[in-house]
């Protein structure tokens, strides 16, 4: 079965896994999957995620639920860019998310990267998705 948004796909299947209380989810593995959730790792949104290999040509992503005093790390994600609606933005005009306390994640000519780290390296892109 093929997905239309493979990356709506796992965000909302990480806002499934945290409503309910799970500790891991699974879904399966792409190279921007893969990216998105290096820069959640990196923001301090999830614990850890990790590749396998369940048959030749087939792999999937397990992911790390974060929770702090029993409540969700992650409060809100949503998905910004969709295949039907390409959402873009000058890094002047991304604004920020939650007076910073959020991030929104970029992909960029220089790869996928959080609001921040596209200021730093003064590059925009396309905003994938918002998350606080």
């Amino acid at each position: 079965m093929s997905l239309s948004d493979p990356l709506g796909d796992m965000l909302t299947r990480i806002r499934n896994g945290q409503r309910s209380g799970r500790s891991t989810v699974v879904c399966p593995s792409s190279k921007l999957r893969t990216n998105v959730l290096e820069v959640l790792k990196r923001e301090g949104f999830i614990r850890d995620f990790s590749w396998a290999e369940i048959r030749s040509g087939i792999s999937e992503l397990t992911i790390e639920l974060k929770y702090h005093d029993g409540e969700p790390v992650i409060r809100e994600i949503k998905r910004v860019s969709t295949p039907g609606r390409r959402v873009y933005s000058k890094i002047k005009d991304l604004p920020r998310i939650y007076n910073g306390l959020g991030i929104s994640i970029l992909s960029t000519p220089r790869g996928v990267l959080s609001d921040a780290e596209a200021r730093d390296q003064n590059v925009g892109g396309e905003v994938l998705c918002r998350v606080f």
